[in-house]
């Protein structure tokens, strides 16, 4: 029932000159959306308080709230035109009045875990692109028919906030960044099956699409009122370099059901991972680090293996902030399995020997829209070596782009057959014993492919086709005798 209401949203900030792009329209939405979302949680939990007869403190001042400025009603409901601010109001009372506010709850706020502090994380980092404020008073009517009163609004919110992620990740290379197919996150979390009391860590969070696929997972079951006062405060955790990314992040788990999100805006490698302790430790790690971007030195000093690039001082981050027997799934690209720098060489031995690497996913080209790169996923768990890998080679059959994604159904076979690590015609398993032990190249033929055809000798081609030119030869002296 909001798809519309959506759609009228992106048409108004095409129009608008601020707003130049899918990353641009989901960076304003986001924060309309969060602060529309903010003001019916308070309505919420004043009714609450009113019906048990204990007072309510508002976080938001009452001439700062969603209710005051972005959308006054009359006494009956309907829209008070005469006290709507609009025009160059609007974006006065907006950029010198509204965000000071809203930035100034970090110093005001008691600890990072509260909300206050995330609503002043959040404004501290973006900005109102709108520059008319007849569009932005457009965009305001239109979200202040969007309710997240139940569980079925939250839902279709969250739906149609994923489909305007996919577009940003689909627009280019910087909005890739912020998107991995939801096919493929699913698959990592079926594999890695995470349990109530376990948590979940992504430290390049991104969009929190594995965070918000796991607690989709996690929801499914029957939950007593402490197992989900769990899911929700004490089991999802994520660090974000980038002000947008962490945005959506935020906006992206409350629309998904978890109202205070665990996630720090951060430079999660500027963290020595010789510092974290046994308590920053998690049980499950689901990401997918940046890779080609390259690091400063004094970044990488915080790594005992030296590398510019991202993605493997990432991995490393993660091997140390997995808890003994913890569980990983991480995405990276394919030549790490092969690379033959010392810091490949070093990172791949490091993994075999601290890690049971059971599992390597190799994913077709086309899998991440717009990336010219093809990617693996690494299953391992912490604490034990490596004995034997096992391959799986995903082929949907197709060429995959924007008009032909990943989905679910090309991913059940490998979901199924990971649980036994079956051999199949696309996969197969390898011996730690059989890997050079001076490389520790990870790359394999597939040994079970089936065979193609040997390529036929040019003479006997040439053959063939002298012998049906002569064939169509004959035929045509046989029609020209009919004429």
């Amino acid at each position: 029932m909001f798809e519309q209401i959506f759609k009228n949203i992106d048409d108004v900030l095409r129009k608008e000159a601020g707003c130049a792009s899918e990353l641009d329209y989901t960076e304003q939405t986001s924060w309309l959306l969060f602060l529309k979302y903010l003001d019916d949680l308070e309505q919420e939990r004043s009714i609450e308080a009113q019906l048990t007869g204990k007072p309510y403190d508002f976080i938001i001042e009452e001439k700062f709230r969603w209710s005051a400025w972005a959308a006054p009603k009359n006494v009956d409901g309907s829209p008070d035109r005469d006290a709507a601010l609009i025009g160059d109001d609007l974006i006065e009372f907006v950029d010198n009045q509204l965000f000071p506010y809203l930035r100034g709850f970090k110093q005001r706020a008691a600890n990072p875990d509260t909300i206050e502090y995330k609503i002043g994380e959040i404004f501290g980092e973006i900005k109102n692109k709108f520059q008319s404020g007849y569009s932005l008073r457009d965009a305001l009517d239109f979200l202040d028919e969007l309710r997240f009163k139940s569980q079925k609004e939250k839902h279709e919110l969250s739906h149609l906030y994923e489909v305007k992620i996919k577009n940003m990740g689909n627009a280019g290379r910087n909005g890739g960044e912020y998107y991995t197919p939801r096919p493929l996150v699913r698959a990592m979390i079926d594999v890695l099956a995470p349990k109530i009391g376990e948590r979940i860590y992504d430290g390049a969070v991104g969009s929190a699409g594995f965070l918000c696929e796991a607690y989709d997972y996690m929801r499914q079951k029957d939950l007593t009122t402490s197992e989900l006062e769990t899911l929700q405060t004490k089991t999802f955790y994520g660090k974000e370099k980038k002000s947008l990314a962490y945005v959506i992040a935020i906006m992206n788990m409350i629309l998904h059901g978890i109202d205070t999100p665990n996630i720090v805006h951060t430079n999660t490698l500027a963290e020595n991972i010789n510092d974290i302790q046994e308590k920053d430790r998690f049980d499950i790690i689901l990401a997918n680090p940046p890779f080609g971007g390259k690091e400063r030195a004094e970044v990488q000093q915080n790594f005992p293996i030296k590398t510019s690039e991202t993605a493997f001082l990432f991995l490393q981050h993660f091997i140390k902030s997995l808890k003994a027997g913890g569980r990983a799934a991480i995405v990276i690209k394919n030549t790490f399995l092969s690379n033959s720098d010392n810091a490949s060489k070093a990172l791949r031995q490091e993994l075999l020997e601290s890690c049971n690497l059971h599992t390597v996913l190799d994913c077709p080209s086309g899998t991440f829209i717009g990336a010219g790169v093809k990617t693996v996923v690494l299953f391992f768990e912490k604490g034990s070596a490596t004995r034997n890998i096992w391959y799986y080679q995903l082929d949907p059959g197709r060429n995959m782009g924007k008009t032909n994604p990943l989905n679910d159904r090309d991913l059940e076979e490998f979901v199924g057959l990971q649980k036994d690590f079956k051999d199949s015609e696309k996969s197969w398993g390898v011996s730690v014993k059989d890997i050079d032990q001076d490389s520790f190249d990870l790359s394999v033929k597939n040994p079970n492919a089936p065979e193609e055809a040997p390529l036929r000798d040019p003479e006997d081609i040439i053959a063939e086709i002298v012998a049906l030119d002569s064939e169509s030869a004959d035929i045509l002296e046989n029609i020209r005798g009919m004429l």
